[in-house]
């Protein structure tokens, strides 16, 4: 219990640490609370073959969540733009692919990994699209539409918490959209399928 609540804290401190460096890139203020991860973990695919790829995971709060939900390590994909986050993430997370790198080069940086990866059945997404422009939420958006196996999901949270589609969503079907108040600010997580 202290080993945990120990990791807990150093990895709130490192993310508080890089959200001051450059709070538009981190997002977030603390690491998402086990309750978010939670509702966005319960989103994998039902084919246990099918790569997941993880936006923006930070310290790897939700990543843990879905292993623990039962993703395999080596089916996870994750993109870190911060470099600090991705080494912790490859040193917590030996068996998965943590790329170092931008969101909007998704397609180039899978490209590049051991396969490559050319389709993932869930995109989990914690970056903070509403500090984008338009725009680029718009771009990214495609990219993630074309990544996705028919039928693939694309789990995304947001601070506002109104009910609206977000930007670049337009081309995909909703889900589910649903606010978890047990979060450092609530959250609304939202599921589009393609």
């Amino acid at each position: 219990m202290a080993k945990k609540l120990l990791a807990a804290l150093s990895d709130t401190t490192l993310f508080l640490q890089e959200w001051f460096a450059n709070p538009q890139r981190t997002g977030a203020v603390a690491p998402s609370s086990p309750r978010l991860a939670a509702a966005m973990a319960r989103w994998l695919p039902a084919d246990p073959e099918s790569y997941v790829l993880e936006l923006g995971p930070g310290t790897g709060a939700v990543t843990e969540a879905l292993l623990q939900r039962g993703l395999r390590e080596d089916r996870l994909v994750a993109i870190e733009k911060n470099s600090k986050l991705a080494r912790l993430l490859r040193d917590r997370f030996p068996s998965a692919h943590i790329i170092t790198g931008d969101a909007w080069h998704l397609d180039e940086l899978l490209s590049r990994c051991r396969g490559p990866i050319e389709r993932v059945g869930a995109v989990i997404s914690s970056l903070p699209l509403l500090n984008f422009p338009r725009a680029e939420a718009e771009a990214l958006a495609d990219k993630i539409r074309a990544i996705l196996e028919q039928g693939g999901k694309w789990v995304q949270f947001s601070y506002h918490l109104g009910n609206h589609h977000l930007h670049g969503t337009s081309g995909f079907q909703r889900l589910a959209s649903n606010i978890v108040w047990f979060n450092l600010p609530p959250a609304r997580v939202s599921v589009y399928q393609k």
